[in-house]
């Protein structure tokens, strides 16, 4: 019977005991209850561990003190945390990694100054407490400082950071590295038996220490904003690289269109062009130079006869991006001040070069580098919980939007690209770099660079419908570019089915979308009205301009649009061609998509205020703030916004919460950490209320302030996640599109009248996927317009874990261990979001 169905009862004949005795004994019982959840985990874990075929039959106290002596050795459990490297949300999976530690009843010790803290121990390894990692989600780098370490590289090394360890009677590793320091980790952990025989050759520890930790366990968290590992779709620190190579980018655009100008921006990457090429295709760049695939012989040539073709067609401005390891067929490299040369001679274009150096390193950790480095940290404790002397050194990783473990060395030995540019097999070193680089790169060619002009087959109606969300944009040009490419005129539908109705439809070309990546909103303008009421006069002009597909990107409107023109497909004929629907809305709210365009640009702003409000606060000290977030009652972005932001408290719709919760939470608010709540939490618990009732039960304690924060949630320039989430996705379902036009054209017109023709393309899990949007009604809660099943709800333990919470977390989500597998099915690629 699985442990967690078992049921505690407790009784007591309280008849007899006085009122202060009855509160000593409720607090003796509510101890251990807490103490027996904690047992009940840890059972869990260790029958999860058991071979097949073994069963616990029971486990009997005689005492309380056999109780108190078992919990006391089961929290013996050591953690000890090792910084290889600095990029932004490392301080993230420190605090992680510490609470999540603390949390299970675990010592957890900072090592300071990487491995090389490690040998020389003392000062350098601290025991850390709950109060020692707050108020560091927001800061840069890493608190416990970082350093590279040459004597770790030599056995004298490895057998003094031995003992530095045994010391301290510590056997699990945290690691935050790239794949040497990780190698390393592994390297220590198979000769960890040999160092302490040796250790107790030469006296230096006792013999009992080789029985008593014998064993030396490991988990890696990958952290490198070159987003180069193998196993995992996004590396910590990578996220917030790319968000300071598109300011630099977007405040670069202002000056260069002012003036005509060409900018080459060289951005890190020795041997890997994730950012560059990540970039480029987040800021539309004319040209891109990676070492991965360096460009054919004869490439300058053809570079210049883009900017040259750019510029006769009204742009003022090119943008060229070049990865410092950038090198051509030949390995000769491609310096940014070589690129810069060749315009000014070819061209006689007024060049500027700009070299962003280690400012992609610093600043603060986006919302996505905090969120992933939180989720990684408490994924590491649970895999060190679980580890047995046979499990093998793992990384966790990231697939799709969910956590995973990976075999360590399984992740190192596939990491063969330098070998494969070395001998200039550089498709091979493409492929190696994984589906989602090979995707990027794909993506990149197919819009950067424009087809000759060919024979026109049919006629695609692209439109935004619903609230605007930042990415619409990206995701337009996305759709125009590549149905152009594949052969079909487009068209433009201003504002939505309001302006479809009204005849707003012209033709869009190419370079009608150009620079449209970094814009805000939405240009082609996007309203809420839906299509029923105005069905007729929709069908008329589709048949007027001859609409074979139509193309929806928004949100729950924009589903809600689809399923009446479905409906309507037995009445007008004009209806049935191909429809797909791309989730764009920052509440995320859309049945089908784990994640929405538009979302992480919120978060985003969420995160940002917070930080600021926390900073505010933190100078008055007992002051709390209450904070409004939109998403209607979706919770979504309160949830994961006061996950990124450390947020104390969540108020959502999909949570129910009453006066006793506000109680707790106003007990607890002593510190600076905000409170966040969804516009539509509670029909009476509204903000307001919450404020007032702060206002008032924290007279002499604290004071109370209230942010609505707004539509600003729905402005800004997007994020480089939802500019390029809402390319790739965006040009996947113009490819669906095509594919369908294709096979539903009979005797010379396109027939769709399946539920498959008829589309949303969304995430699931690890899945990218189309998904007839008639399927998705049993999914949806057409009342709140909500999905009925959200998978982020699993997320909410762990931020009341990280707030000091006690609450239950439920592993049954946790990554397992699985095998590297390279090569995944195209159709199950969720990188494509990365």
């Amino acid at each position: 019977k699985p442990l967690k169905s078992f049921h505690w009862s407790f009784f007591c004949n309280v008849s007899s005991i006085s009122r202060n005795g009855f509160f000593a004994f409720q607090k003796k019982a509510n101890q251990v209850w807490n103490m027996t959840l904690l047992l009940l985990d840890r059972l869990e874990n260790l029958y999860r561990s058991l071979p097949p075929l073994t069963f616990i039959s029971y486990i009997t106290f005689s005492t309380p003190s056999q109780w108190s002596k078992l919990c006391q050795s089961l929290s013996h459990s050591l953690f000890h945390f090792l910084l290889t490297l600095c990029v932004p949300g490392m301080n993230a999976a420190v605090r992680a990694v510490v609470r999540m530690g603390l949390y299970v009843g675990a010592k957890v010790y900072f090592i300071h100054e990487g491995y090389q803290g490690m040998v020389d121990g003392g000062e350098n390894i601290r025991e850390a407490t709950w109060e020692s990692v707050s108020s560091m989600l927001q800061v840069g780098g890493t608190v416990i400082g970082s350093a590279r370490c040459k004597e770790f590289r030599s056995h004298e090394g490895r057998l003094k950071a031995a003992h530095n360890l045994v010391q301290r009677g510590i056997t699990n590793l945290c690691v935050i590295g790239g794949d040497g320091s990780l190698t390393g980790a592994n390297l220590f952990r198979e000769e960890w038996s040999g160092l302490l025989n040796e250790l107790v050759e030469q006296g230096v520890i006792e013999a009992e220490s080789v029985q008593k930790y014998s064993a030396l366990h490991i988990v890696g968290m990958v952290g490198s904003i070159d987003n180069d590992f193998c196993g995992t779709d996004m590396t910590i620190g990578t996220d917030s690289a790319l968000h300071r190579i598109i300011e630099v980018v977007d405040a670069i655009m202002t000056t260069a269109q002012s003036h005509q100008r060409t900018f080459v921006l060289e951005v890190m990457g020795r041997h890997c062009g994730y950012l560059a090429l990540v970039s480029a295709l987040a800021c539309g760049a004319d040209w891109v130079l990676i070492p991965e695939m360096p460009p054919e012989d004869g490439w300058e040539d053809k570079m210049c006869q883009k900017l040259s073709a750019t510029r006769s067609r009204g742009t003022r401005l090119n943008i060229i991006i070049v990865a410092e390891g950038a090198i051509d067929r030949h390995g000769k490299p491609i310096t940014s001040s070589y690129v810069k040369e060749l315009v000014v001679k070819c061209l006689g274009f007024d060049t500027r070069v700009t070299i962003l150096g280690h400012v992609q390193r610093g600043g603060t950790p986006s919302a996505f580098d905090r969120i992933l480095a939180s989720r990684m940290g408490v994924e590491a404790v649970l895999a060190l919980l679980e580890t047995t002397a046979n499990t093998p050194a793992c990384v966790v990783s990231l697939s799709g939007n969910q956590s995973v473990r990976l075999p360590l060395m399984e992740c190192v030995q596939m990491v063969k690209v330098q070998k494969a540019m070395d001998q200039k097999r550089f498709e091979e070193a493409v492929k190696l770099r994984g589906r989602s680089f090979e995707n990027n790169l794909k993506t990149y060619k197919l819009l950067a660079h424009r087809k000759p002009e060919s024979e026109l087959n049919f006629n695609v109606a692209v439109l935004n419908v619903g609230a605007p969300a930042a990415g619409m944009n990206a995701a337009v040009r996305s759709a125009v570019r590549v149905g152009i490419s594949e052969g079909h005129k487009m068209f433009a539908v201003s504002d939505g089915f309001e302006g479809f109705y009204k005849g707003q439809i012209k033709e869009i070309k190419w370079a009608d979308v150009g620079g449209w990546t970094g814009q805000g909103g939405s240009l082609l303008g996007t309203k809420r009205t839906l299509p029923a009421k105005h069905v007729d006069k929709i069908a008329e002009q589709m048949r007027k301009h001859n609409i074979n597909a139509l193309l929806v990107i928004g949100g729950f409107e924009a589903f809600l649009s689809l399923l009446e023109l479905l409906m309507a497909r037995g009445k007008y004929d004009e209806f049935c061609v191909p429809m797909a629907m791309v989730p764009a809305t920052v509440s995320n709210n859309v049945p089908g998509s784990d994640l929405s365009i538009g979302a992480d640009t919120a978060l985003n702003a969420i995160t940002t205020t917070c930080d600021r409000i926390k900073q505010s606060a933190s100078g008055t000290k007992r002051r709390v703030f209450i904070i409004e977030t939109m998403g209607g009652y979706c919770g979504y972005l309160a949830t994961v916004g006061g996950l990124a932001a450390g947020a104390d408290a969540a108020y959502i719709y999909e949570e129910s919460f009453d006066i006793r919760d506000l109680q707790v939470s106003v007990r607890r608010s002593h510190n600076p950490c905000p409170e966040l709540s969804n516009e539509n939490s509670n029909e009476n618990y509204t903000t307001d209320f919450i404020y007032q009732l702060y206002t008032e039960e924290g007279k002499g304690v604290f004071d109370c302030r209230k942010n609505v924060l707004g539509h600003m949630q729905q402005g800004g320039a997007p994020s480089p996640f939802d500019r390029n989430f809402g390319t790739k996705i965006s040009a996947k379902a113009m490819q669906w599109v095509s594919k369908k036009l294709v096979e539903t054209f009979r005797h010379g017109r396109v027939f769709a009248n399946t539920e498959d023709s008829c589309c949303l393309l969304g995430m699931r899990r690890r899945a990218l996927i189309f998904q007839p949007v008639v399927q998705l009604k049993d999914e949806t809660d057409f009342v709140h317009r909500i999905p009925k099943e959200q998978w982020w709800l699993k997320l909410r333990p762990l931020m009341k874990i990280l707030a000091k919470y006690k609450t239950s977390y439920d592993v049954s989500d946790s990554g397992q261990l699985e095998h590297v597998v390279h090569n995944r099915p195209k159709e199950s690629d969720a990188s494509v979001a990365m």
